[in-house]
């Protein structure tokens, strides 16, 4: 067994190579920059799937008043309306809102601090994106089939959400906190 020149071994020598920086605690040996910089890319894959749908969702948005059929919504749906425009806008801007922080502070050393308000901004986002789907939802089964289903539709749908994007995620997480 090779335990080289001073007498530690393999495993001595990675404990002693990982600096004080290095964080050990999930297994994974990287210091608080590259965990910082993976941590930041796997963000912008999230924001790559999220800002199509938003966009999307949102130039949807944007065409209904060019519509012949604007016109015949009651003045509760209109309402409906502008304010699913201003929360698509506003879940635009926080699901872009990592992009022109990275711009504003690069090459700054804020990696760590950016990855952090990405998160925060990214959290918001999604917030803003299931009240406007489940929003969407509500005015268009509305139109289409009165007021009774569109609350049925729209419910379900935020219902759907929450699980999905809330109560998978916190049960996952308990999961995860359990193993060794």
């Amino acid at each position: 067994m090779d335990e080289g020149s001073d007498g530690r071994g393999r495993a001595g020598r990675l404990a002693q190579a990982s600096g004080p920086d290095d964080d050990l605690s999930d297994g994974r040996r990287e210091s608080p920059e590259q965990r910082a910089d993976r941590n930041w890319n796997e963000l912008l894959q999230e924001l790559r799937v999220t800002q199509t749908g938003v966009q999307i969702l949102t130039g949807f948005l944007l065409t209904l008043p060019f519509q012949n059929r604007f016109a015949d919504l009651a003045p509760d749906q209109v309402v409906v309306y502008l304010v699913l425009v201003i929360l698509a806008a506003a879940t635009t801007v926080l699901v872009i809102a990592p992009v022109s922080l990275h711009r504003l502070l690069f090459q700054r050393r804020l990696k760590p601090e950016l990855v952090r308000a990405g998160h925060l901004a990214v959290l918001g986002g999604l917030v803003s994106l299931a009240l406007v789907v489940s929003g969407t939802v509500l005015l268009i089964f509305d139109v289409v089939v009165g007021r009774g289903a569109a609350i049925g539709a729209a419910g379900g749908i935020l219902a759907v959400l929450l699980v999905g994007w809330l109560l998978v995620p916190i049960l996952f997480g308990r999961r995860g906190r359990r193993r060794p």
